[in-house]
């Protein structure tokens, strides 16, 4: 942000928290324009458009300040991507982070959608979803238990599908329940226990001092360590224990998206959850659990040791979930359905506890090297390499660049692709096409979609420019 713009931007850009938004557009879109596009979705307290020092033109940035959170989520949720005036390229609209940071959290991200609340110790799931649902679809509840006792802490989380949801329910549910966006598990401490109640924190302002160290750290379950090898062994497990809660571990990088089509073939599963670490990269594996033993035994038998994406075998493993299953009655219950599942899985599934069909991932075949969530058209061949560029795309990977084979494989599939140009040390790529329909035709099959585990935004590229006063970089 250059000197001009920052004065003109008042202290209080940050209240409320994620209200403000960080917009690229094209240099010709005017303060008007965007106010008009804007201004549908709540009060606009202001507008900035960054400008150059010596030139006084756009720079094709903006910042737009809401007076609420919610209205501006959902502002992105709906502007991102969309063409404001004719004849421009479609604007990228994020969350802006606080001043200092460089970071822009957009309409994907899970910071934004999961807030967590205080509740009484009485509440169920059910009780806890019956109470947020009138902001929004969930998609799950957690209600934190100690993992001795497996009482409630008096502590929840909601998972929002989009993040205006999450903002509605922080601004307008009952302030007894003191509702917050919930931190990253890295960023909170792993004590052992809820500390509870007075203590100093007070307010509704920062309360990750509160009660957020014991919580958040999910510590009703027990979690697997990584050694140097790669291996994942489990704390406080015991081999014969079979619960309701599953540890998967992965090498290649899976997304959230991924993890929970495939555990949710198996019927029952009432929570999924990729680890993440401070900077929101994947740890390699998830937390799911089972609304019933049946579908967890069934779980594991089936996808311990599964393949996917072929050459990457996932383990899953038994996790501690807090029950008392120390009782002859406990036991033997255990027993009996670990048994009856056993049969089920080596004789074939005859009943509904069988995986669903079809498999999540049936756009290819099981031993294809291309593995994705969208249907892909037949291969067809590259075009010639003198071709003339008539359009190209900007694909962005998270989180990690996909093989340029692989890419040529998935980008070719919609004709007159002419190469796959991957940018050296960054997470993203040009796909060059020699004609627009066939480049428009990828956008729209592929932005957004998964290929091999990783998550691919597809844009229109920025048309090179022809000329420039900036020094040419040397590298």
């Amino acid at each position: 942000m250059d000197e001009n713009s920052s004065k003109q931007i008042p202290e209080n850009v940050e209240d409320p928290p994620n209200s403000r938004l960080f917009v690229v557009t094209s240099r010709s879109i005017t303060e008007e324009d965007l106010r008009e596009s804007f201004s549908p979705f709540g009060e606009i307290q202001g507008i900035w458009v960054l400008k150059d020092k010596q030139t006084k033109e756009s720079k094709g940035v903006s910042y737009v300040k809401f007076a609420k959170s919610s209205q501006a989520c959902l502002a992105m949720e709906e502007m991102h991507g969309k063409v404001v005036v004719d004849e421009t390229k479609p604007i990228k609209v994020f969350i802006a982070q606080s001043r200092s940071s460089t970071r822009h959290r957009d309409v994907e991200d899970e910071e934004l959608t999961r807030i967590f609340v205080m509740i009484p110790k009485t509440f169920t799931e059910e009780d806890l979803q019956n109470t947020f649902k009138e902001y929004g679809d969930i998609e799950y509840c957690v209600i934190i238990k100690n993992k001795f006792t497996g009482e409630s802490k008096g502590l929840g989380y909601v998972r929002y599908y989009k993040p205006s949801q999450a903002a509605l329910a922080i601004e307008n549910c009952d302030k007894t329940y003191r509702a917050i966006l919930a931190e990253p598990r890295s960023k909170v401490s792993t004590a052992d226990e809820y500390s509870g109640g007075g203590g100093g924190g007070g307010g509704g302002g920062n309360r990750g001092g509160d009660y957020m160290s014991g919580a958040d750290s999910m510590n009703q379950y027990s979690y697997p360590m990584a050694d140097p090898s790669g291996n994942y062994s489990l704390m406080d497990y015991r081999s014969s224990d079979i619960t309701r809660c599953l540890m998967m571990s992965t090498r290649a990088a899976l997304t959230q998206e991924q993890i929970f089509a495939l555990f949710d073939l198996i019927p029952g599963m009432e929570y999924c959850e990729l680890q993440r670490d401070a900077y929101g990269m994947s740890k390699g594996h998830a937390l799911i659990r089972y609304s019933n033993l049946g579908s967890a035994v069934y779980a594991k038998e089936k996808l311990n040791g599964f393949e996917y994406p072929p050459g990457n075998r996932l383990a899953v493993n038994f996790v501690d979930d807090g029950e008392d299953r120390s009782s002859p009655v406990g036991r033997m219950a255990m027993q009996f359905v670990a048994s009856q599942m056993m049969s089920s899985v080596w004789n074939g599934p005859s009943t509904s506890q069988g995986m669903k069909q079809p498999m999540a991932f049936s756009g290819v075949s099981p031993m294809s090297r291309v593995q994705t969530d969208v249907s892909l058209p037949p291969l067809k061949k590259l075009a010639p390499p003198e071709s003339k560029t008539k359009e190209r795309l900007f694909v962005v990977f998270s989180p990690s660049p996909l093989p340029q084979d692989i890419l040529e494989d998935v980008f070719c599939r919609f004709g007159s692709l002419i190469e796959v140009h991957l940018v050296p040390g960054r997470k993203v790529g040009y796909m060059k096409y020699a004609e627009k329909q066939c480049a428009d035709d990828a956008m729209a099959a592929l932005h957004g979609r998964i290929v091999n585990g990783v998550k691919m935004k597809v844009l229109l590229a920025d048309p090179p420019r022809e000329e420039s006063h900036k020094r040419p970089r040397t590298y």
